[in-house]
C-alpha cells in the first residue's frame, strides 16, 4: 500500500542569517540575507523541490522566526504536521559569512532553542507510519532527550517498515566540544562521541558522511579504517563525501581503496559557498534511493544537487527543481560558475518559484494620476480612497486564494501596508505615471536601491509605452530602463511584472505586442509576468502565447488589463482570452473604481456605499472571468 509521504526529518530548523557582502569577514557584514536551515530542514526542503513528498519533525519557537520556518516549509511543499511551536523557546539562530572558498565563519545561535527541547512525545507513530522512510541527524543524538525522541522515530519507523538513513553532520561545537566562535570547525576526536553513534549505526540501512564524519563515526582518522569500523556494527549502505573527488558508496565490505567504491558521474564546477552543501548532496541521494535508481544514479543526482550549493548563496535557495536538475543533467556545464549561467539561473528562479497563482482575480488601483485629476483630490484623500479599495477586494476574496490587488506606495502606502499578510497577491507599480520615455518613481532611487527595502511578496510591476515603431533612440532609453530594472527585481528576489500598452503609441495589428514580447526576451528580460491589453482577436492572442511560451515555457502566465472599459467590453475579451491556458486572469482598476472615486472625491457618498460599489463592480468582473475560463473547460471536456 502506497504511503502518502516519502520521507520525514528529525532535528534542527533555524533561520539563517546570511552574509549578503562576498570576501570580509563576518565583522564587517552590513546585511543579510534570511533563509530557512538546519540540516534536516534544508533536507526536506531540497527533497521537496525534487519531487519526494517530505515532511519534518522538530520545534520551533512561538515567534516571527518560528512562524516563517512553518510558512517557507509550506511554500516548498514540506508537510509542517510534524512541526512543534514551543511556547518557551526561541526558534534557533545561525549567523554565516562566506570570507572565500576556503572560509565559512559562522555562529551558532543555540542555546536552550526550540528545535532541542524535541522529546519523546512530539514523535507521533501514526505520523511515523505514514512515510516510507525516516532521515535523521547526527546532532540530535547530542542530547538525551532529544537522543530518546530520535530513537523513538527509529523504533517506529523499524516497526512500519520504513527505510532509515543518517547523515552523520558532525558539528564539535554542537556536541559541547568547542566554543560558540569555533562553529565552522568540522572535526575533532572524540570516544564519547564516536561511542554514541556507533551504539546507534545499526538501525540504519543508509548511512551518509564526509570522511571526517566517518572518522568520527568509526573512531579513527584512518578513513578506511574508520569505515570498517562501522561496518562491524552496522549492515547499511555507507556512503563517503569526498569533496572535490565526488561520493562513494560501499554496499559490502569495505576494500582496500576509496577508489573501488561505487562511484557517480561528477561535475567540476567553481566553489563558491560549501555551507549547506552537504544537505543537497543528501537531498539528491535521497531523491535516488527512494526511485530504487542505481547507486551510480543515486550518486550522480547527488553530486550534481552538491554543486548546485557550492555555487550558490545560501543552502535551501541554491537547491535545484527536478525540472532544474533534469535540465543540468542533460545539457551539461556551460559555465563552472553555475550561478553565472543565465539559461540555468533562469530555471532555477522560474522552477522554485512559491505559490499557486493559477488564477489572478486582481482589483488595480495603483492609478496616481488619474485620480490627481478628480475634483476635490488630495494625497490625503487618495490615500483614504485606496484603503476603501483595499477593504472592497478583500470583501471579495473573502481569505480565498486567487485575489490580488495592485497599489503603489506613494499615494496609497496605508493600504499597501495593511496588505500584507492577508493572503493577496500584491502587485507595486515603480513607473512615474504616463511617463515616456520610461522614467521611475522616486522611491526607486537613481540606482534602483529602492527595491532592497521592498517585502519579498511584493511584485515589481512596470508599465512601458512602448511601440515596434518607436524611434531608435526612444526604444534604447526604454530598454535600458527595464533591462535595468528587472535585474534589479531578480537581485533583490522579488518577482517582475511587465506591462506594455503599444496602443496608446501607434496603431497595432495582431503581430504587434508578439514582437515586443520577443524583442524584451532577446534582451534578456524574462517576466515573472506579463500584464498585456485586451486584445479582441483569437490571432493576436495566439501569436503572443507563443511569443512567451517558446521563450520561456516557466512564466508565470499573463492577466489582462482594463483600460478603463466598461463591463461588457471586457467581458467580450475575457471569453477570448480564457481560451489560452497561459492567461491567468485579469488586473482591472477603473472599470471597477473610476465613479466611485469620483463620488468619493466630491464627497457624495459614505465610505461603507463606496466600498460596497466597487466591492460589488469587482464580484462582478470575478464572475465574468470564472464563467469564461468554466465555458473553456465545459468545450474541452
Amino acid at each position: 500500500m502506497a504511503k502518502p509521504l516519502d520521507l520525514i526529518t528529525i532535528g534542527r530548523s533555524s533561520v539563517d542569517l546570511y552574509g549578503a557582502q562576498i570576501g570580509g569577514r563576518l565583522e564587517d557584514m552590513g546585511s543579510f540575507q534570511k533563509y530557512i536551515g538546519g540540516s534536516p530542514t534544508n533536507i526536506a526542503a531540497g527533497t521537496a523541490r525534487l519531487g519526494l513528498k517530505s515532511a519534518l519533525i522538530t520545534r520551533v519557537g512561538d515567534e516571527h522566526m518560528g512562524r516563517f520556518i512553518r510558512e517557507e516549509l509550506k511554500r516548498e511543499g514540506v508537510d509542517d504536521g510534524g512541526i512543534v511551536t514551543d511556547p518557551d523557546r526561541l526558534t534557533a539562530l545561525v549567523l554565516l559569512g562566506i570570507r572565500d572558498q576556503e572560509q565559512f565563519p559562522l555562529i551558532f545561535y543555540r542555546e536552550n532553542c526550540a528545535d532541542m527541547a524535541l522529546c519523546e512525545e512530539d514523535i507521533k507513530e501514526d505520523f511515523i507510519a505514514r512515510a516510507r522512510s525516516v532521515v535523521v541527524t547526527g546532532t540530535h543524538l547530542s542530547n538525551p532527550r532529544t537522543e530518546a525522541a530520535v530513537l523513538k522515530a527509529l523504533e517506529l519507523a523499524g516497526k512500519h517498515g520504513a527505510r532509515r538513513a543518517l547523515d552523520i553532520d558532525y558539528r564539535p561545537n554542537l556536541w559541547g566540544l568547542s566554543g560558540h566562535g569555533d562553529g565552522e570547525n568540522r572535526f575533532i576526536a572524540s570516544d564519547a562521541v564516536t561511542a554514541k553513534l556507533q551504539a546507534t549505526l545499526h538501525h540504519f540501512d543508509l548511512i551518509v558522511g564526509t570522511e571526517e564524519e566517518f572518522h568520527i563515526a568509526g573512531g579513527s582518522t584512518d578513513t578506511l579504517a574508520a569505515l570498517r569500523a562501522v561496518r562491524a556494527v552496522c549492515d547499511a549502505t555507507l556512503v563517503c563525501k569526498r569533496g572535490a573527488a565526488g561520493a562513494v558508496a560501499f554496499e559490502d565490505a569495505i576494500p582496500d581503496s576509496l577508489d573501488d567504491g561505487i562511484a557517480g558521474q561528477g561535475f567540476p564546477i567553481e566553489v563558491f559557498n560549501v555551507l549547506g552543501a552537504g544537505d543537497g548532496f543528501m537531498s539528491g541521494l535521497l531523491k535516488g534511493w527512494l526511485d530504487d535508481e542505481s547507486w551510480q544514479t543515486a550518486l550522480k543526482y547527488a553530486n550534481a544537487c552538491g554543486a548546485f550549493a557550492v555555487s550558490r548563496h545560501g543552502c535551501t535557495p541554491a537547491y535545484p527543481s527536478w525540472t532544474e536538475l533534469q535540465f543540468f543533467l542533460k545539457r551539461g556545464i556551460r559555465e563552472k560558475a553555475l550561478r553565472k549561467d543565465g539559461a540555468l539561473e533562469q530555471i532555477h528562479w522560474s522552477t522554485n518559484r512559491k505559490g499557486d497563482w493559477s488564477t489572478m482575480r486582481v482589483f488595480a488601483f495603483d492609478h496616481r494620476m488619474q485620480l490627481e485629476d478628480l475634483e476635490g483630490a488630495t494625497p490625503a484623500r487618495i490615500g483614504a480612497f485606496k484603503t476603501l479599495c483595499l477593504e472592497a477586494c478583500n470583501q471579495v476574496a473573502a481569505g480565498r486564494p486567487g485575489y490580488g490587488l495592485l497599489c503603489d506606495s506613494r499615494l496609497g502606502r496605508d493600504a499597501l501596508y495593511k496588505a500584507a499578510g492577508q493572503g493577496l497577491w500584491i502587485g507595486r507599480p515603480v513607473e512615474w505615471p504616463g511617463s515616456r520615455p520610461l522614467t521611475l518613481e522616486p522611491e526607486i532611487g537613481p540606482d534602483f536601491g529602492g527595491l532592497s527595502e521592498w517585502p519579498l511578496d511584493n511584485v515589481v510591476k512596470c508599465l512601458c509605452f512602448y511601440h515596434p515603431d518607436d524611434s531608435p533612440e526612444m526604444k534604447a532609453e526604454q530598454e535600458a530602463v527595464v533591462t535595468r530594472l528587472f535585474h534589479a527585481a531578480r537581485r533583490n528576489r522579488l518577482e517582475f511584472l511587465f506591462e506594455v500598452i503599444p496602443s496608446k503609441v501607434a496603431e497595432v495589428t495582431d503581430d504587434t505586442t508578439a514582437t515586443i514580447i520577443r524583442r524584451f526576451y532577446d534582451l534578456g528580460v524574462y517576466p515573472d509576468w506579463w500584464k498585456l491589453e485586451p486584445m479582441t482577436t483569437d490571432a493576436a492572442w495566439r501569436n503572443a502565447c507563443q511569443a512567451i511560451t517558446e521563450n520561456d515555457p516557466h512564466t508565470r502566465g499573463i492577466v489582462v488589463l482594463g483600460l478603463a472599459a466598461d463591463e461588457s467590453t471586457l467581458s467580450a475579451s475575457f471569453r477570448i482570452a480564457a481560451r489560452y491556458p497561459l492567461v491567468k486572469g485579469f488586473a482591472v482598476g477603473r472599470t471597477i473604481f473610476g465613479d466611485a472615486a469620483r463620488r468619493y472625491m466630491a464627497g457624495e457618498a459614505e465610505d461603507g456605499e463606496i466600498v460596497s460599489d466597487m466591492a460589488e463592480k469587482y464580484a462582478r468582473l470575478c464572475a465574468l472571468w470564472d464563467t469564461a475560463r468554466d465555458e473553456v473547460k465545459r468545450k474541452a471536456s
